[in-house]
């Protein structure tokens, strides 16, 4: 039997952690994949991955479907436009970017499939269905069946996002600078890979025997040793409340009882002692949240999202209407990979 192609659509480096489990459920199958990135992330493929520079090549490769973490992808590229999602839900409702583009969403919970669907049955020109995400795969495989107990002492993992707006990260800088030098906790930094260079520098400079400054790409990596996560408004936060360990949050934009959000500097340390005491009523609502978002714990969103492409297309492959037009964004689209056949 020949094999299956697909392709993978990225523009930032983030897309090789997400798309990696899905590459092996397809080589799996006997099948076959290629990259194609509009943006960084080629630099850091595999000597055996194979990676296609032009819409000719993609043409040529002919992908049954085109599966990408994007809001957007290129709507002349051949096969089925299928998004898995680049993160969770943060400060907006992901369903407000439902811009015409594709043909399958593969969602990660109740929470966003609900909206989903209701959308799906009044627009009529996308299918949903409920997967799980592929870059929690290996990460559920691993994950302990109780969470461990908090070690002394305590490690305090310390992201922010990019956003100026939603960023606290120049605003908690004194209070990690503090908190790092007295020794009682450890403290793990990582920041978004767009945060300015600036803001970047003076938290490296930061580090010393309580704290270390991670450059990895995959903060999921950060997971298993931290107790405690503290952030502001970043999808990371609700991954990191999938281990079942909690939060502390600086004015996030859409707080609730799974978070310990402050909007004070100095309830920083406070809100951090909180966490790290897991009183029971916080502790149950980050396990319902984790239910909303992404019950699957199996490992095998990757293989479900190939099923749901396999469907998708033995059902006919396309949806009862037409995708709307979108002029303006295909033509942005165009304008910036040059092509206009």
């Amino acid at each position: 039997m020949k094999s299956k192609h697909y392709l993978f659509y990225g523009s930032e480096r983030y897309t090789q952690a997400i798309m990696r489990p899905i590459d092996a459920a397809i080589k799996a199958r006997g099948d076959k994949v290629a990259w194609f990135f509009n943006g960084p992330g080629a630099e850091d493929l595999q000597s055996d991955d194979i990676l296609l520079t032009s819409v000719e090549e993609v043409n040529n490769w002919n992908p049954i479907a085109v599966i990408t973490p994007n809001n957007i992808v290129p709507h002349f590229f051949p096969g089925v436009k299928v998004q898995t999602f680049h993160g969770f839900d943060a400060g907006k409702p992901r369903h407000i970017y439902i811009r015409g583009f594709f043909d399958l969403y593969c969602t990660t919970g109740p929470k966003d499939t609900e909206q989903f669907v209701a959308l799906a049955k009044k627009l009529q020109h996308f299918h949903v269905e409920e997967t799980g995400w592929p870059k929690l795969d290996y990460f559920f495989t691993q994950l302990p069946a109780n969470v461990a107990p908090v070690k002394q002492p305590p490690t305090i993992l310390y992201h922010s996002t990019f956003s100026p707006s939603w960023s606290a990260a120049e605003i908690l800088y004194p209070e990690v600078k503090r908190l790092s030098q007295t020794g009682e906790w450890k403290w793990v930094v990582t920041l978004h890979p767009k945060t300015n260079a600036e803001t970047r520098n003076k938290f490296k400079a930061l580090e010393n025997e309580n704290l270390q400054f991670s450059e990895a790409d995959n903060i999921l990596e950060l997971f298993t040793d931290a107790d405690v996560m503290c952030s502001d408004t970043s999808s990371a936060l609700s991954e990191f409340l999938l281990t079942r360990k909690p939060v502390v949050t600086f004015k996030n934009r859409r707080p609730g009882p799974q978070l310990i959000d402050i909007d004070k500097p100095e309830d920083f340390e406070p809100a951090i002692r909180q966490a790290l005491s897991r009183p029971k009523a916080l502790m149950d609502s980050i396990e319902s949240f984790g239910g909303s978002i992404h019950p699957a714990r199996d490992g095998k969103s990757a293989l479900r999202i190939l099923e749901a492409i396999d469907r998708f297309i033995e059902n006919g492959g396309k949806n009862p209407k037409s995708k709307p037009l979108n002029l303006w964004r295909k033509f942005k689209l165009r304008r910036q990979m040059n092509y206009w056949k």
